[in-house]
């Protein structure tokens, strides 16, 4: 089975232009997201496909698989297709470009989507909102998922209404979703509905066309950066990792004699080691070493 990783991203946008290279800690945003994704061993190749030649400049800077579409994409989900009529794979997952958050084993629970004997394999992940104020923030789209995880709804409003109860936890969805090429085909196929329309949800086409979509809910402090709010969120969050990863250095340095390589990386000193009680550390696994 061929896994193939695609990071959407788009520099012209009416919502926040420049996004995918705003800076975080020293690289770009779309650098974060990729080397996440890179660190999937499943996924054969990595691609960043955008159409802006500012961006793929910067992935030529930063040794990113960059490639080249067409500039009249719509949806991030037009655009997985056309570099799926020019990169052949079984399945194609995808990975948002503002999701600088995100981290490789969350990146690897999309998997568990796909089913060999569907047609068409659509799946996303999701997880639980922790800020009460997302829940009424319309950037964020909600998801209501079976038991199955099949997708129910997929919204921008709050769902479900708590009419009856208020004994439940409202699913916010991550920028990580997984297609296969008669899922894509169909998509390009298919003109826009009129709940996609009113609401400006994607994956709603295939809701309104009784294809299956799943929705795997995962355990992650993953932030989509949808606005600038959102992308201070994010510098605050990075910086705090990176503040932690710098007084690890300095206790590393003062005597642990095990560490064997210093290879900075974003204005920040991340340690690598060889000994088998450690891994690789990054950012995002700050919190457990310093525990």
């Amino acid at each position: 089975m061929k896994l193939i990783g695609v990071i959407p991203a788009r520099y012209e946008s009416s919502r926040f232009p420049g996004k995918p290279l705003e800076d975080i800690c020293g690289k770009p945003m779309i650098w974060w997201v990729y080397q996440q994704a890179a660190k999937v061993k499943e996924l054969e190749q990595v691609f960043v496909a955008t159409d802006d030649e500012r961006i793929q400049e910067v992935c030529e800077a930063f040794d990113i698989a960059c490639i080249m579409t067409r500039k009249d994409h719509i949806t991030h989900v037009s655009r997985i297709h056309e570099v799926s009529e020019k990169v052949s794979a079984d399945y194609y997952v995808v990975v948002c470009g503002d999701e600088p958050l995100i981290e490789a084993d969350v990146i690897r629970k999309i998997f568990d989507v796909i089913d060999e004997k569907e047609e068409y394999c659509v799946g996303g992940l999701c997880r639980y909102f922790t800020d009460p104020a997302e829940v009424v923030d319309p950037a964020n789209i909600k998801v209501a998922t079976n038991k199955e995880e099949d997708t129910i709804m997929l919204t921008r409003s709050p769902v479900p209404f708590p009419y009856k109860t208020i004994m439940f936890r409202y699913k916010k969805l991550i920028g990580v979703e997984c297609y296969n090429k008669a899922s894509l085909d169909y998509f390009v196929s298919q003109p826009k509905g009129a709940i996609e329309s009113i609401e400006d949800v994607t994956l709603q086409r295939f809701l309104e066309h009784h294809i299956k979509v799943k929705h795997k809910l995962v355990e992650t402090d993953a932030l989509s950066v949808d606005t600038p709010r959102d992308l201070e969120k994010v510098r605050e969050i990075m910086a705090k990792h990176v503040t932690a990863v710098n007084k690890v250095s300095r206790c590393a340095r003062g005597g642990h004699s095990n560490l064997n390589q210093w290879t900075r990386i974003g204005g920040s000193l991340l340690i690598q080691q060889k000994s088998t009680e450690f891994v690789e550390s990054s950012l995002f696994s700050t919190r457990e070493m310093v525990a």
